[in-house]
């Protein structure tokens, strides 16, 4: 019986999301719902007190930071000159252009903290670039969507900030453990490019040239300067990861003004009030989400499906196997952050009764979920593809399907090796 009402919690849940309500309404829905149904006594003051207290967090402030930063970067600027820079490093690689998008993606990466700001600002001009090669669309827009989820691992990551908070995890030491896994998946998608490049013959890019070089690294430097500022800073100890993202949009403003385009003040505040308008809602997701975990834990459903779970199996690589199923499946239907919300405060008491590093599953997370967003039918970077470039959908999907094998590669890495994402967190004194 038990049991049956924790699935009813989830379900109920999941159901109303499905059906087109919007995730934090979704949320304090079930909890309203099940407070009426006897499960938990309704108490308005509850439903105050815990929504408050979700949003009341200083690491919360990262999200507008980091937020706004890749918005600045993108009207700046920013992503033009990182191309630029990425194609002069490739040089005469065969299928160079498809190389530059990783790289770029990569250095990107550490900057926004968000798929979609990749997607949307440097994925466009990616695309195009690949088109004026004479670049498959299938292929092109595959790699750029697949490179694009490299920015929620490599810090900043917006997605790790929101699991961070619910599940009371230091922000630094997810930061930080992002950083190889991160690594790794470009490193696997370069791979997957070298392989698509020899296999369809595609055309090498010009020899290098250290003037080339050179110049293209004096224009990138003030922009590739934001990811040392984050990273440096977090390593070094100078900051906090809310304080790096003030001194990364601090930083960026100035930057932008001084050695880039700069923009109209009007474009600039339109710029601002969109990063603001995103800010309320994730907050506001973040603040019912609190409730909904309040209610969670008071109907003791953690406690219920971890024994259903450990009865099954206390071995913490399968438990840990059994979950990113579960992320996966999700992930097909649900937005990542509504994910992260909906399903961490379930998740972290069973890693905490096998021992699961909450680190290490929150890197594990946020990367299964990643693969979502490049699969149907709710996968957002697709239907952002569709928006900034001339590919239809089915163009897009059909290109996408061959990255899910280097990315899903990483994956399984990344699960059986915890090092990965616990090794420089370890040597930083971050765990």
């Amino acid at each position: 019986m038990e049991l049956m009402l924790a699935v009813l919690f989830i379900v109920l849940l999941l159901a109303l999301y499905l059906i087109g309500v919007p995730v934090a309404y979704a949320l304090g829905l079930t909890g309203l719902l099940m407070m009426f149904i006897g499960l938990i006594p309704y108490n308005p003051e509850i439903i105050a007190q815990t929504t408050i207290s979700g949003i009341d967090s200083f690491t919360l402030l990262a999200i507008p930071l980091f937020l706004l930063t890749g918005l600045y970067m993108n009207t700046l600027g920013f992503t033009q000159v990182i191309f630029s820079f990425a194609k002069s490093i490739v040089g005469p690689i065969r299928g160079g252009v498809a190389h530059v998008n990783v790289i770029a993606s990569i250095l990107f990466s550490g900057m926004s903290g968000a798929a979609a700001a990749d997607a949307a600002g440097l994925g466009a001009i990616e695309y195009e670039a690949m088109q004026e090669e004479g670049y498959r669309k299938g292929f092109s827009t595959g790699v750029t969507g697949a490179s694009s989820i490299i920015g929620p691992i490599i810090p900043p990551s917006i997605p790790l900030i929101i699991y961070g908070v619910i599940a009371e995890v230091s922000i630094g030491a997810l930061f930080i453990a992002g950083v190889l896994p991160g690594l790794i998946m470009g490193l696997s998608l370069l791979v997957m490019c070298t392989y698509f490049a020899r296999k369809h013959e595609y055309d090498r890019g010009p020899s290098w040239s250290r003037s080339r070089i050179w110049r293209d690294f004096r224009a990138a430097a003030p922009a590739l300067g934001t990811p040392v500022l984050i990273i440096g800073g977090i390593l070094g100890g100078f900051f906090t990861a809310t304080e790096a993202g003030a001194v990364a949009l601090f930083y960026t403003v100035i930057v932008g003004y001084l050695f880039y385009d700069g923009v109209p003040p009007r474009e600039f505040v339109n710029t601002t009030y969109e990063g603001l308008v995103t800010t309320a809602a994730l907050t506001f997701i973040v603040g019912v989400a609190e409730f909904y975990g309040f209610l969670v834990r008071r109907a003791q459903i953690p406690q219920i499906l971890g024994e259903f779970v450990t009865g099954l199996t206390q071995e913490p690589l399968l438990v840990l196997l059994l979950m990113v199923a579960v992320l996966l499946v999700v992930g097909l239907m649900i937005e990542t952050i509504a994910a992260i919300t909906i399903l961490t405060p379930v998740f972290i008491p069973i890693t905490a009764q096998v021992g699961i590093d909450p680190v290490h599953f929150g890197i594990v997370m946020v990367l299964a979920l990643m693969i979502g967003l490049l699969t149907p039918p709710f996968g957002i970077i697709l239907f952002i593809l569709e928006r900034v470039t001339d590919a239809s959908l089915e163009e897009i999907m059909k290109g996408m399907v061959p990255f899910y094998v280097p990315l899903c590669a990483c994956l399984g890495i990344v699960i059986l090796i915890e090092d990965i994402t616990l090794l420089l967190p370890k040597i930083t004194g971050l765990v």
